[in-house]
């Protein structure tokens, strides 16, 4: 029978445990979350003249878990209504809806003997074949279980998510000694597909692959600026985007992640490790003790290494000196090799650059790197089985561009080996192992696919790939490309798709992407099943090139941005009424124009952390892709007797047309996918993809799946406008607005226009509308606007500091 996790359970309502039954939630899978019985009344409770006995009393923690998550920024749902997925309970009168549910999750307190003492009581309850898992960050999953059956034992394994988990896109999974093969192969493929999480499989050593690595740099890091005496906002200039870490780098990291906590993980690590030098690495040093004993742990404190405070220039963000634990102004750090790396150009070049540079940063930043670099190579083989697990656990757990060994490649292994042993360090064996092999690196290409080194066999193994995930990168190499210029290429997909790429700045879009779509659909209607538009940017789409658009309106060249906004109008028809199907696949950011292709794509398979929105307002303009027209027909199609209402006599949608207009002029951005659905950028028939590896290939298969049911394109629509009468409507909404002064003049001129679109452009209520006269309305509006000093104003603000205006 094929194994399926229908219902949960999570034990334990804390901040993880109730975020892990929210991010299930999210997957659709309703689950109970159950903590412990308070021992107390609230003064509300007992206000109310409940007893200790009483149920609302009794699920007390697990109620306060769910509300909060409904409250939390950021959100850990998709949307607030999954939290009617979650029942609250508790650990004495409802261990027996265990029986119920496919999965059970231990997220407790990290003691063991807690840990061992629930599991315990868990197993007198759960039927036979239900998997367990406990959410330790490193406890040994092998002692928790420790006098359990062995069935109970054979289902049971780590599932340590990383926080928060809707976000943070690392799942290790731990398997027991006795751990059957085929539950650890379902785990990682439920936490791959349904929960879109980045899986790899660990050993069970202590804080496991992730946390042991990245602890480890992180207290090597502050042990390397108490010996040299650099500054925190020097440690976080050398340890951020020059080291191909995150923004936040090491300091701003550690303030959202909480300082108890890095001491809680340094401490078990100093007591799990015996090697000395392991153990002085992981001693939590003094001023570190000193601010977990003063409560500056942080974000959820108000402080840590940095705080804001309030000024008479506003509020400023202050840095602490950790030798005097006071905080001061921030200063700018300046090292010869940053500027260096800044401008290096590849990311080898850029490590390079700083790593090799003569100045204290550079020195700095060597120490840290050779550090991690030497003791990931070292743990290896005890943590984990395979270099590509370690690689991927700190690029999804940590965020890095690079895992531990790309680094050792990017940085050059000999090179690396050279200087370890000029400065009289020992170089790890399976970096000695690889050498000995003749390889100069871990890693390396042959026909676009990836091989890694298997420092057991001494060989090369092929990076493994799992099956339904796409990478565009391979296929390139693979000589796939059908046609590229500068902003798009076109990329063969295998089984008759094509995919439509951008690739331009911020992937915004400009003519040569409308050029692309063109040849897209000519090509696709020619030779192909179909085609999916996507790629691995950092956001599926920003819009317009609004840079282009600046300096043609500051030229006045009308005739010529009258031109642009035609071609990008009619390139969306085309994908419209493409005789193939056509399938979008964003995610992260998809606005302005990029949100309009989406909407003129016959289906769209969106990653579930999608930000749709047609933003146009931002800048002072209103969508001319066709965003307005599609939100007017897509109105249209949702309307029912319901949403009805007499207009001069005549049945129209304008409660509809309310709500798109409300959309558009307030410029709202799903928060998620399944968000987008809410606000009628993606139809009900659209799909969600959890995983964002998954997402063109699904793409792809939908694509197919259309193609095999005898596709046919949307014939051209002839709508009845809800006209003038509607029009009067969302005006006098506007002046009211205007007059309560909650917009500005500039906001409600361009709220006129996008209801005077909308409604048909001053026509009686009822008269037939086609597409185009819905395109043409937007384009004159978009012209009209470009011609308004404010609007300009706008765009050049939005250009300087990535910022609205509202002027």
């Amino acid at each position: 029978m094929r194994r399926r996790i229908r219902k949960a359970a999570v034990l334990g309502a804390g901040v993880m445990g109730a975020a892990i039954a929210g991010h299930l939630a999210n997957a659709g899978i309703p689950t109970y979350l159950l903590d412990i019985v308070p021992g107390e009344l609230t003064p509300e409770e007992a206000k109310q003249g409940l007893t200790l006995e009483h149920p609302r009393v009794r699920n007390r923690l697990a109620t306060k878990a769910i509300e909060q998550l409904v409250k939390a920024k950021p959100a850990p749902l998709y949307l607030p209504e999954n939290a009617e997925l979650i029942t609250p309970g508790n650990l004495e009168d409802h261990l027996d809806r265990l029986a119920e549910v496919d999965w059970i999750i231990e997220v407790v307190v990290e003691r063991l003997d807690i840990k061992q003492n629930l599991l315990a009581r868990v197993e007198k309850y759960r039927r036979p074949g239900t998997i367990v898992s406990s959410n330790t960050s490193g406890l040994s999953i092998n002692k928790m279980v420790e006098g359990r059956q062995l069935e109970f034992r054979q289902h049971f394994l780590g599932t340590h998510f990383f926080n928060p988990p809707r976000y943070m896109r690392l799942l290790e999974i731990i398997p027991g000694r006795d751990t059957l093969p085929e539950i650890v192969d379902f785990m990682k493929d439920f936490g791959e597909r349904v929960l879109g999480k980045g899986v790899v499989i660990c050993k069970d050593t202590p804080n496991f692959i992730a946390n042991r690595i990245g602890v480890y740099g992180m207290c090597a890091t502050i042990r390397a600026m108490l010996d040299t005496g650099l500054t925190v906002e020097e440690v976080d200039a050398l340890t951020g985007r020059a080291l191909l870490r995150p923004k936040s780098a090491s300091f701003r990291t550690l303030d959202m992640v909480g300082l108890d906590v890095l001491a809680h993980v340094a401490r078990n690590m100093y007591e799990a490790v015996d090697d000395p030098a392991e153990k002085k690495t992981f001693t939590v040093p003094d001023f570190l003790k000193e601010m977990v004993a003063r409560g500056w742990l942080g974000d959820k404190t108000g402080q840590g290494f940095y705080k804001k405070v309030k000024g008479p220039a506003g509020t400023e963000i202050q840095v602490l000196d950790y030798r005097t634990l006071e905080y001061r102004p921030r200063q700018k750090a300046r090292f010869p090799s940053l500027e260096m790396a800044r401008t290096a150009g590849s990311p080898d070049k850029q490590l390079q650059a700083l790593l090799f540079g003569k100045d204290k940063g550079a020195q700095f930043a060597w120490r840290i790197t050779k550090e991690v670099l030497v003791y990931a190579a070292s743990k290896l083989p005890e943590i984990a089985g395979d270099i590509q697990s370690v690689d991927e656990a700190m690029k999804w757990g940590f965020n890095w561009d690079l895992g531990p060994f790309e680094l050792w490649d990017a940085i050059g292994v000999p090179r690396m080996v050279e200087r370890l042993k000029a400065e009289g360090e020992p170089v790890p064996p399976v970096v000695e192992e690889l050498l000995a092999a003749g390889r100069t690196s871990f890693y390396e290409k042959r026909e676009g696919i990836r091989y890694i080194f298997d420092w057991r066999t001494k060989e090369s193994r092929q990076e493994h790939i799992p099956e339904g995930v796409i990478f565009l990168a391979p296929l390139k190499e693979q000589n796939r490309v059908v046609k590229s210029n500068s902003g798009a290429s076109l990329i063969d997909l295998g089984d008759g798709v094509l995919c439509l790429e951008f690739h331009s700045r911020a992937n915004a879009i400009g003519g040569d992407i409308v050029q692309m779509i063109n040849y897209a659909v000519k090509e696709v209607e020619q030779n192909y099943e179909g085609l999916v538009i996507g790629n691995y940017g950092r956001h599926f789409s920003v819009g317009a090139n609004l840079m282009l658009i600046l300096m043609e309106a500051e030229d006045e060249e009308w005739d010529e941005l009258d031109l642009m906004i035609r071609e990008f109008q009619q390139a969306n028809m085309k994908l419209k009424f493409c005789s193939k199907p056509v399938v979008a696949a964003p995610h992260s950011m998809a606005v302005g124009g990029g949100c309009e292709v989406c909407l003129h794509c016959h289906r769209v398979n969106a990653h579930a952390e999608t930000y749709m929105g047609l933003v146009e307002v931002g800048v002072g303009l209103l969508p001319a892709g066709g965003g307005c027209k599609e939100m007017v027909l897509r109105a249209m199609e949702r309307q029912t007797p319901e949403t009805q209402i007499k207009v001069g006599g005549i049945n129209t949608v304008q409660p509809l047309i309310n709500r798109a207009f409300e959309t558009i002029a307030m410029a709202r951005v799903s928060t998620s996918g399944p968000e987008a659905v809410k606000l009628g950028y993606l139809r009900p028939t659209d799909r969600i993809t959890t995983n964002r590896d998954r997402v063109i290939g699904d793409a792809k298969n939908l694509v197919l799946e259309m193609a095999r049911r005898s596709f046919r394109p949307p014939r051209p629509a002839t709508i009845p406008a809800v006209g003038t009468a509607g029009y009067a409507a969302l005006q006098l909404a506007i002046e009211t607005l205007r007059w309560g002064n909650q917009i500005t003049e500039h906001d409600a001129r361009i709220a006129k226009k996008i209801a005077y679109v909308l409604t048909g452009g001053g026509v009686t209520p009822g008269t037939p509308i086609t597409e185009q006269d819905l395109l043409d309305l937007e384009r004159e509006a978009f012209l009209s606007l470009l011609g308004e000093p404010k609007t300009i104003e706008r765009i050049r603000h939005m250009l300087a500091t990535n910022k609205p205006l509202r002027n």
